[in-house]
């Protein structure tokens, strides 16, 4: 692998920007979007409890899952959140636990932040039953406990669909909180392409991961690591969980890496060969990977549809090879549609929609062999606008070689 000091120094100066700004993601001490945008969410979310005839709504989140809260409040879930929206009134936060309750004062964003009580649910229906609605909206995770308890006051319709549509196409605001998480999740792929060497094993890998983004603000959206030999691989992807085997000379490493900046990640996917050149075998897997990569990337423009893009990378079928991961989803925001697979590898119906302008989407041709030993990773987050794709992520493509030298 070329030397990076052009890319190393650029990671450097952007790490360098100050945070002074009262919007953005360099505002300070949390950052936020602006007035302008935060109505405009507003709107969108008004308009969508409007067409389901509802005149409130709720926005759930538990466990660091459901980004609707943070969507529109500033608040990161902690542990749990219910958001109480009614259009011409405060927003109404409900916090577990009640020592999360300072924080969530400091950082929600106009909002009535109050401590959810014994039962985040029950009183978040006690609630319902003031503002005496017939009809409720929710958005984010609802568990049946949850749904039991809202229902006793409301009629509770989920908009979760509707939630994945507003988030499909991305302001500008969006895209500068996007790139600083590709940018976060490039330096976390920089610091495992220099970490990785014979006897450092995959734990010891995500240490070194997360290291290069937290002290920016960033936090681990997912980093995942499989490592096999070239000359006998039984690894195929990544797995979710890090595993105590160390790196051996002639390993393929593959790796998939998103670091996540006040819920707005990027992901970057690649694999390298440890101490060695890569076989045949993987440089094979790799040029059929860049090929689709390629191909996918100049298809996706505003009106391409998603027979397109699998008909573009046919190239991983016609070379006899398949997929295990997804060949392409939407991204920022969840995990959102389209989700596409190749035509010998599709979990459902290939979806009737054509692609926009500021729609977010994750190529990813991680092409393996049929009989699921090998595999490469490749792809990473673009952006989609009137010109056509554009790259958010910085790191080097192409089959690299481990450890750093220089």
């Amino acid at each position: 692998m070329a030397a990076r000091g052009g890319y190393c120094n650029r990671l450097q100066k952007m790490a360098m920007l100050p945070a002074m700004s009262t919007s953005g993601p360099h505002a300070s001490p949390y950052p936020r979007f602006s007035e302008p945008e935060m109505a405009r969410r507003r709107a969108a979310l008004h308009e969508v409890m409007e067409a389901h005839g509802a005149f409130l709504a709720v926005l759930c989140g538990a466990n660091r899952s459901g980004s609707a809260v943070q969507w529109l409040t500033g608040w990161p879930v902690s542990r749990e959140a219910m958001v109480l929206v009614e259009p011409g009134a405060a927003d109404v936060l409900l916090v577990q636990f009640y020592n999360h309750v300072p924080a969530a004062r400091r950082i929600a964003r106009d909002a009535d932040v109050r401590w959810g009580g014994r039962s985040t649910a029950a009183t978040m229906a006690d609630l319902l039953r003031e503002r005496n609605t017939g009809r409720v909206v929710t958005i984010g995770p609802v568990s049946v406990r949850w749904h039991e308890a809202l229902s006793s006051a409301a009629t509770v319709v989920a908009a979760d669909r509707d939630y994945a549509r507003l988030r499909t196409i991305k302001s500008n605001e969006e895209i500068e909180f996007l790139r600083e998480g590709a940018r976060m999740s490039d330096a976390a792929m920089d610091a495992l392409w220099r970490a990785a060497r014979p006897g450092v094993n995959e734990r010891e890998l995500a240490a070194a991961v997360e290291v290069a983004y937290v002290a920016e603000g960033g936090i681990n959206h997912v980093h995942y690591f499989g490592a096999t030999p070239m000359d006998d691989p039984s690894v195929c992807v990544p797995s979710q969980y890090p595993s105590t085997r160390p790196l051996q000379a002639g390993d393929a490493l593959s790796a998939e890496i998103s670091a996540s900046y006040w819920d707005h990640p990027g992901q970057v996917l690649r694999t390298f060969s440890v101490e060695a050149n890569p076989s045949p075998l993987y440089t094979e897997l790799h040029t059929v990977a860049d090929a689709a990569f390629d191909a996918i990337f100049e298809v996706l423009k505003p009106g391409a549809t998603c027979h397109e893009v699998i008909d573009a990378a046919a190239v991983i079928d016609d070379a006899g090879y398949t997929i295990y991961d997804d060949l392409l989803h939407g991204f920022g925001g969840g995990y959102l549609p389209p989700i596409l697979g190749t035509r010998n590898r599709t979990i459902d119906e290939v979806p009737d929609m054509s692609f926009e302008a500021g729609m977010t989407v994750v190529i990813q041709p991680n092409v393996i062999t049929m009989d699921e030993r090998a595999g490469v990773q490749t792809g990473e987050l673009v952006w989609i606008t009137e010109r056509g794709a554009e790259r958010l992520h910085a790191f080097p493509r192409g089959l690299g070689r481990a450890p750093h030298r220089g």
